[in-house]
């Protein structure tokens, strides 16, 4: 599983979002998207951890969280969709 973390402040580092995230569980991998064009964050970041529980541990403590001054949105990331495959088959 997946945790996205939306609302997330354009100053988040990915090691400020360890230390957070670590007080649930050992943190796999963090990923946070920048623009490609202006390489500003998107304000939105993706974290895994090494067991369900914790992850659903941080998604409990953390949804609604007030953090660096904004209320973050915690939940359980949805798959990709590839918008471009299924519009070329819609052709």
């Amino acid at each position: 599983m997946t945790i996205y973390i939306g609302n997330l402040s354009y100053r988040a580092t990915e090691a400020d979002l360890k230390a957070v995230f670590a007080d649930y569980g050992e943190v796999v991998r963090i990923v946070l998207p920048t623009d490609r064009e202006t390489g500003r964050m998107r304000g939105f970041a993706f974290v895994e951890m090494s067991e369900d529980a914790q992850e659903d541990a941080a998604i409990t403590e953390l949804d609604g969280a007030e953090w660096m001054g904004r209320q973050l949105k915690v939940n359980k990331a949805k798959p990709r969709e590839d918008n471009r495959r299924s519009n070329w088959a819609k052709r």
